[in-house]
């Protein structure tokens, strides 16, 4: 005789895979915010996201700040100056850390415009602050390279995660192209592995994203990575 096992409710079995996933790592991808020109729906979906996932870890996949002002390409003369853009990016950024107050960076090509200015300048390295500094973010990690579960975290400048995932043999989350937003599986007689691009946040309707404006739109949507093992994109509503 087969054992008898009641059937368990919604709530009785949340609770049981609440425990089971308890020590699995459940990582948020938040996707390109570039600061201070994010969509200001992008934040509470995040979130939404976060707990809907229960997730337990946060990683922004790079270009936290859009640094417009201080590009090397045009700006717009009407647009905002580059001490004003840091401004209005720094406070939308304490939101972001208020909520998320521990999570690992990526460091994308538009966080390292200051630098590179800097750089282009002769300004020694030492007389730079760092990311934490400038932005009010003291819990924050930031690299060029995350890996967790044998899955690797980059912003993506040199191609298309896909393509990382193949080239390098690993699992790749990646974001930068911002009108993309999947999960690809690469499977082999003897490996699977995946790569992802996570979409962004971008206000596409703003000044900073003219240079786009005839491109396909903009892929909105962040990434859930469940203990290394399983992917997937979440699109957000428009």
């Amino acid at each position: 005789m087969s054992e008898y096992r009641p059937r368990l409710n919604e709530e009785e079995y949340d609770l049981i895979l609440s425990h089971r996933n308890k020590s699995e790592r459940r990582i948020l991808v938040v996707g390109d915010i570039h600061a201070p020109f994010e969509l200001k729906e992008y934040l509470p979906f995040c979130q939404n996201v976060y707990a809907k996932y229960r997730c337990n870890q946060v990683i922004f996949i790079g270009d936290l700040v859009d640094s417009h002002g201080w590009s090397y390409h045009e700006q717009d003369p009407d647009g905002l100056s580059a001490g004003h853009e840091l401004s209005l990016a720094i406070k939308k950024i304490a939101q972001w850390y208020k909520a998320f107050p521990v999570a690992d960076v990526c460091i994308g090509n538009h966080d390292r415009l200051a630098s590179r200015k800097a750089f282009s300048g002769g300004v020694p390295s030492r007389w730079i602050k760092g990311y934490n500094d400038v932005l009010g973010t003291p819990q924050w990690t930031w690299g060029e390279r995350f890996v967790y579960d044998d899955v690797q975290y980059i912003h993506g400048e040199g191609g298309t995660a896909r393509t990382k995932a193949k080239n390098d043999m690993m699992s790749s989350v990646q974001g930068h192209i911002h009108t993309q937003a999947y999960v690809e599986w690469c499977v082999g007689r003897k490996f699977k592995v995946f790569g992802m691009q996570v979409g962004c946040g971008i206000d596409g309707t703003s000044y900073a994203a003219a240079y786009a404006k005839n491109f396909k739109k903009q892929a909105i949507g962040c990434g859930v990575v469940i203990g290394g093992h399983t992917a997937t994109n979440i699109m957000m509503d428009l």
